[in-house]
């Protein structure tokens, strides 16, 4: 949206079609779109120092929203409900039911699904891929949201007349499940593991602090942990499903802060449907102490939860919020408190992870007022990780990062994504690898500043790196036509408050 006067962020109907290409899908195979990025060769020169970065670095895995689905073939929902996790595999494995294509359908249709989620032969063919690509990963980190879209409908559906209570063990012995797959393929390698709004006992968005299904999931959870760590874990799960920990070797003095944003999300609810306002508050209290004992111990800090902080441009767009007239944005979460957290405690974090938006995406947090000086020294870098689950018509994928073990900086990655939406005969290549598509010498703050900068100044998105961002944005076969509304997308990245995004909207220089 580009003006010479102020404007008021009401998004044309190109915009709405944009977005229709967001949610259901499109033809069109964007070749060219990728074509346009410069290729590998206009990477910096190999130097001594980036030698040093190599030799320092270390390969880990970074994965979000598998939102495994148990229920794909509906007839072993009830072999499933009674049997133990240890005999899920076999059950899953074996062929499928004669009705399983009908069933299937009419269970989407009933649960009224926006589309399929992670069936069993995807999960087992992304993990494959991920052990053969990368099979001496250090380690692994999972933002979010193990179990599928709609889970209480399928259960219900499927599994009527249960007793009270099994809704609750069905949901752990899928984490269980999913857990166990995981290890299984990386055995002896720690994985970390966020909460994601799915990933309930009761219901999407819903939890209750102190639960029974809390002490349950962490200890499917937090099981791929070693010892020491996961003694840790357990004793602080319970409260909240929140927790501090240090990461294990070869990662040197850097703790892994893992949040339960559910609690902060503007949906939250108790599991009888009420506001607990106290249940956010407590959890940003712990935040601010543990960010406050990490600087006290002089560690480095990454935090990784599931909702990320800041504006939801997407939302925003499709519902018309017309923030230059006074309305607010859609915020992914109810306070900006976190975000302020984060950037107050700039100077231990050096990564933060996120999920839940299913896109491959990139964030950039700084203080709200702050001047240039300040703003500079009090950047966080956020990246989303984009799904395995292929529900809104996306591609597959996870994300292979090189990590510096002495700094706990994140130097590069490459996004893998899946040829089909199956897992059935399906190979797995690379997208994009950042460094040489967006030239710069790694994921920080500095250098998403550089990148926010010239996104800003690229009004149609036309330029080589714009170009790369819109396409790789969506992983897939087709790409959102995010040019539309780019404008107002790159002020959600560089801006997660309300006010500072509106700003940006309503400059009089877009």
């Amino acid at each position: 949206m580009i003006s010479t006067t102020r404007v008021s962020f009401r998004p044309p109907i190109f915009s709405l079609v944009a977005l229709a290409c967001l949610c259901f899908g499109s033809a069109q195979t964007p070749a060219a779109l990728a074509q346009t990025a410069r290729p590998a060769s206009a990477a910096k020169p190999h130097s001594a120092s980036s030698a040093k970065a190599i030799a320092d670095s270390i390969p880990a895995l970074f994965i979000s929203d598998i939102h495994f689905d148990p229920f794909h073939d509906p007839a072993k929902a009830k072999e499933l409900a009674s049997a133990p996790v240890t005999q899920w595999r076999s059950i899953l494995a074996a062929p499928p039911s004669a009705n399983q294509v009908q069933a299937f359908t009419e269970l989407q249709a009933s649960c009224h699904a926006r589309g399929v989620d992670t069936p069993y032969a995807l999960l087992r063919s992304s993990l494959q891929a991920m052990r053969t690509r990368l099979p001496s990963a250090k380690f692994m980190a999972v933002s979010g949201d193990l179990v599928a879209h709609g889970f209480p409908c399928r259960f219900e559906k499927l599994l009527p007349g249960s007793a009270p209570g099994d809704y609750q063990a069905f949901v752990v012995k899928t984490l269980a499940f999913v857990m166990d797959e995981l290890s299984t393929n990386f055995p002896n390698t720690p994985i970390y593991v966020s909460l994601g709004n799915n990933d309930s006992g009761c219901g999407d968005y819903q939890l209750d602090t102190g639960s029974d299904f809390l002490a349950q999931a962490a200890m499917a959870v937090t099981a791929a942990l070693p010892t020491a760590q996961r003694e840790a874990a357990l004793l602080q799960f319970g409260r909240g499903g929140y927790f501090s920990i240090p990461m294990a070797e070869p990662m040197r003095n850097t703790r892994l802060i893992v949040v339960n944003d559910v609690f902060l999300s503007q949906k939250y609810t108790t599991c009888a449907g009420k506001p607990d306002p106290a249940a956010g508050a407590d959890e940003v209290a712990w935040l601010e102490h543990q960010l406050h004992d990490a600087r006290q111990a002089g560690q480095r800090v990454w935090i990784m939860g599931h909702i990320p902080p800041g504006v939801d441009p997407v939302s925003t767009v499709a519902k018309f919020r017309d923030v230059c007239g006074g309305q607010a944005p859609v915020n992914y979460l109810s306070s900006d408190k976190m975000a302020d957290l984060m950037t107050a405690s700039s100077d231990v974090i050096h990564l933060s992870l996120f999920g839940h938006t299913h896109m491959d995406e990139m964030r950039l947090l700084e203080p709200v007022g702050a001047d240039a000086e300040s703003a500079a020294a009090h950047r966080v870098a956020v990246k989303l990780v984009p799904s395995i689950s292929p529900v809104d018509g996306n591609k597959p994928s996870f994300t292979i990062a090189r990590i510096s073990q002495s700094s706990a900086n994140l130097q590069d990655y490459e996004v893998i994504e899946a040829s089909d939406r199956t897992g059935i005969g399906t190979s797995w290549i690379p997208e994009y690898d950042f460094a040489r598509t967006y030239h710069q010498a790694d994921f920080s703050p500095s250098t998403l500043k550089n990148l926010v900068d010239e996104f800003n100044t690229d009004h149609f998105a036309s330029q080589p790196e714009s170009v790369a961002y819109v396409h790789n944005y969506y992983v897939g076969d087709r790409s959102p036509e995010l040019s539309p509304f780019w404008q107002e997308y790159v002020c959600a990245m560089g801006n997660s408050a309300a006010k500072s995004f509106a700003a940006c909207v309503c400059s009089s220089t877009k």
